[in-house]
């Protein structure tokens, strides 16, 4: 038969406790069936025969009642009674199972389970509630990391240039036909150089379209090789014009001064005749000139 008086007197205050902890005000039980925490004769799990408290496992909480009886077998001396979800009928439940206890043990019950369901609303908040999570990062995989990424960098730089040689040796045929290579990255080559072509001449020619739209009817000009034969015989029939007017000019003057006969316009001073030189190129090379 167990004795709570004499328990109580070999682990009390001044004696030893496996789950007592002293600090300089008071002393702290950290045994899980305590009720209230404290280290006194009325909480103590061990020294009271009779005894019940309220435990919470995974989200739902629970009524423990200690059934002395059972003090020979430790592991069924605690009868375990589920409590209700809504708070009002759990705190019926605390009262009728610990109809007949003290009113100490029921109000100390009833207050832990009201700071139990405290706690489990506030946990179900948080959870929903968006929050920033933490993640610690060592130096040393950030420095592997990084290594990792630098050579990575280096070699795939370095794929790109033998590709880039290979592709030009193979269109400049310095292998041949010795080996069997992939046509599709020398396709692939091929198109991005035909690409990066076709957007320059697009791009000339953007250009050459907008200097016309500012140039608008400004004059062009036009190189020697451009002149035909046929338009070079134009200027000779014109020059040949330009000559006999002038002789029919001139004989008409001396027709005027011998008569004596001054011009109906009224104007004394001659019209000097401008000195014309023209040149004619034949096949042998031989020049004529025709002075007037």
């Amino acid at each position: 038969m167990q004795h709570d008086d004499v328990i109580w007197d070999i682990i009390g205050n001044k004696q030893f406790c496996s789950f007592k902890v002293t600090t300089k005000t008071q002393n702290f039980c950290r045994n899980e069936f305590n009720i209230t925490g404290q280290c006194n004769r009325t909480s103590c799990p061990l020294a009271n025969s009779q005894y019940a408290t309220v435990r919470e496992e995974k989200g739902q909480c629970f009524l423990y009642v200690k059934v002395i009886e059972r003090a020979a077998f430790p592991e069924r001396m605690w009868e375990k009674v589920k409590l209700s979800k809504n708070y009002e009928k759990a705190l019926d439940q605390i009262d009728q199972n610990l109809l007949y206890w003290p009113r100490f043990l029921r109000h100390k019950c009833k207050q832990r389970f009201t700071k139990i369901t405290q706690y489990l609303i506030r946990m179900r908040k948080l959870v929903l509630k968006r929050r920033r999570k933490l993640v610690p990062l060592s130096r040393k995989v950030e420095r592997r990391e990084k290594r990792k990424e630098e050579k990575a960098l280096v070699a795939a730089q370095l794929d790109n240039a033998i590709e880039k040689e290979l592709l030009e040796r193979l269109k400049q045929g310095t292998y041949g036909d010795i080996y069997n290579f992939p046509v599709h990255a020398f396709d692939r080559a091929l198109e991005q150089q035909d690409e990066e072509s076709e957007s320059g001449e697009e791009e000339e020619e953007e250009v050459s379209a907008r200097r016309r739209s500012c140039d608008g009817g400004a004059r062009e000009f036009v190189a020697e090789e451009e002149l035909e034969e046929s338009d070079l015989s134009d200027f000779e029939d014109m020059n040949r014009l330009q000559t006999s007017s002038d002789e029919e000019s001139g004989d008409e003057d001396e027709a005027s001064g011998a008569t004596g006969k001054s011009p109906a316009s009224g104007v004394a001073a001659r019209r000097k005749r401008a000195f014309v030189e023209i040149e004619y190129e034949q096949e042998p090379a031989s020049k004529s000139r025709a002075t007037s």
